[in-house]
């Protein structure tokens, strides 16, 4: 019967995987890694805050779609609490841990990829219901987006569980990982690999939604302007979710591509040299999400520039269109890019009219 090591502090399994944790993490450098971390991390929350009560605040934003969105949001603040967790409990201090506390500070970061995975993988669920009816949002409930919402969250608890649930090496230190000493190289090939295929995917399901949205488009290229704006409306939300899954897919690829490779037992492919520069990778996933928002969606960084100003602005432009359901103001003159549902145009959020109200009363 092997013998369990459930007592023992992480200093035994980093001795025995002969991990570096301490020589790389003194001094100047230290402090430089947790200057770094804390200001990005201060900018996580502060960001993805400003979207979730962005959605909250407009009702413009009270569709599946953005209510994910904002779920997406709440990941990455998730991730600002897991980053601020593991800067406290990285370094010299690694080798001072308990197992229990250290199963906690890795299933944190566990959880909040998990997390933004499930979402990404919802989103793109989201976009196919409403996308391949040529609509701007899809016909979900409220309940029914609550209970994904909820079912998202589950997955990803219970997904950062698992090594704590059993699925370890404490039982058998010869299958122990290098890069988590008490996770089972067993384990890091099916987080691993399970990540990659869901990234595989979703990215060629938004291809493929991509080109049939496309391929719509040109058929009807004949038709009326109005016509041709309200079938390439999906489109710009379809640029917003591709770009979104995009930095997340090269934030995250890298590490998840290391941890298989430890999993492989790859003692020759040099992963400790490269395993901090990849975490850091993955936390400017969490900073870029919320500036890939505002950027895209001229709407959401009005209101979030309106929540950070405090300013009192008319409020009648919002009561205007607040029955309208759009994803992005129109940023120029291109009538293709003016939203339409039901034949309204989008011209009149903008601004150039009062068809919403007319069309409303």
């Amino acid at each position: 019967m092997n013998e369990c090591y459930y007592d023992k502090r992480m200093d035994f399994f980093y001795n025995r995987t002969k991990a570096d944790t301490a020589d790389e993490w003194t001094g100047p450098q230290l402090i430089g890694v947790l200057c770094f971390g804390t200001f990005f991390c201060l900018f996580i929350f502060i960001s993805n805050s400003l979207v979730i009560a962005a959605v909250v605040k407009n009702k413009r934003f009270h569709f599946p779609f953005y209510y994910l969105l904002a779920n997406l949001a709440a990941a990455d603040f998730f991730a600002g609490i897991a980053y601020v967790f593991l800067m406290f409990n990285t370094g010299p201090v690694s080798k001072t841990l308990t197992v229990n506390r250290w199963f906690l500070r890795q299933g944190l970061l566990d959880t909040s990829l998990t997390a933004s995975l499930v979402n990404l993988l919802v989103i793109a669920v989201e976009r196919h219901m409403s996308i391949m009816r040529m609509k701007i949002h899809s016909n979900l409930t409220k309940k029914r987006v609550t209970f994904l919402i909820i079912s998202i969250w589950a997955i990803a608890i219970f997904m950062g569980a698992v090594p704590t649930l059993g699925w370890n090496c404490l039982c058998d230190i010869t299958v122990c990982s290098s890069l988590a000493p008490i996770y089972s190289r067993s384990y890091l090939v099916f987080w691993s690999v399970l990540n990659l295929v869901v990234f595989f995917i979703m990215v060629v399901v938004y291809i493929r939604i991509y080109m049939y949205v496309q391929r719509k488009t040109n058929v009807l290229s004949s038709h009326t302007s109005g016509s041709i704006s309200r079938r390439r409306t999906p489109v710009k939300l379809m640029k917003t979710v591709m770009t979104v899954l995009g930095a997340f897919v090269v934030c995250w690829t890298p590490g998840l591509v290391v941890l298989l490779l430890d999993g492989l037992n790859c003692t020759d492919c040099g992963i400790q040299n490269v395993k901090r520069w990849f975490l850091l990778l993955a936390l400017l996933n969490s900073v870029m999400n919320p500036i890939i928002y505002s950027y895209k969606d001229d709407e959401m960084w009005a209101t979030m520039k309106r929540m950070i100003c405090c300013s009192s602005e008319d409020k009648s432009q919002e009561r205007r269109s607040s029955r309208i359901p759009s994803t992005v103001l129109c940023r120029s003159t291109d009538i293709s890019g003016h939203y339409i549902e039901d034949g309204i145009i989008q011209g009149t959020i903008c601004g150039k009219g009062d068809l919403g109200d007319k069309g409303n009363s």
